[in-house]
């Protein structure tokens, strides 16, 4: 579709960013259920659930800026849980495997900070301040998760170095 002027971009790219996050509710779900640990799958299963409100959040924009979601692009995101998925499957090591889940968490959510950093830009560019006061939070709730999944994965080294020094 050709984009004829900002507000349409906006709505493509807000669209792109919704059909994503409704795709990543179902991949975080699925990266908790092949976490065995229990921090690592309480937060996993935490961010499905922030992402489903999320949804809402989105849902929001669209109606400050009287439109209604288009069909999207997930090409990009097809591709990262088919790789994923071959990568896991491959992955023998339980504290390896476990590291994998946690940064492939970590990659995807930084994939949507980006959107989000892009459509907040947008959205002041196009006078929808509103709107950029909603995604604004909806990033917050993305950098959260990023810094939280940073401390699961130091904590998991920093474990696993303990149990090789004290052997």
């Amino acid at each position: 579709m050709a984009i004829q002027n900002p507000q349409e971009f906006v709505v493509q790219l807000l669209s792109n960013l919704r059909q994503g996050t409704e795709r990543s509710v179902e991949f975080y779900r699925e990266l908790s259920q092949l976490a065995w640990e229990p921090d690592v799958k309480e937060a996993l299963e935490a961010r499905a659930f922030i992402s489903e409100k999320v949804l809402a959040t989105q849902d929001q924009c669209f109606k400050l800026i009287g439109e209604r979601p288009m069909t999207g692009n997930s090409r990009i995101h097809d591709i990262f849980v088919e790789d994923f998925r071959k990568e896991v499957a491959e992955i023998q090591n339980p504290a390896a495997k476990h590291l994998f889940i946690l940064a492939k968490a970590i990659h995807l959510t930084h994939l949507r900070i980006a959107e989000y950093m892009a459509l907040v830009a947008t959205a002041d560019i196009t006078g929808h301040y509103g709107v950029g006061v909603l995604l604004e939070s909806c990033l917050a709730d993305n950098l959260a998760f990023v810094e939280r999944t940073r401390r699961l994965v130091r904590n998991a080294v920093e474990t696993r170095v303990a149990t090789r020094m004290a052997a």
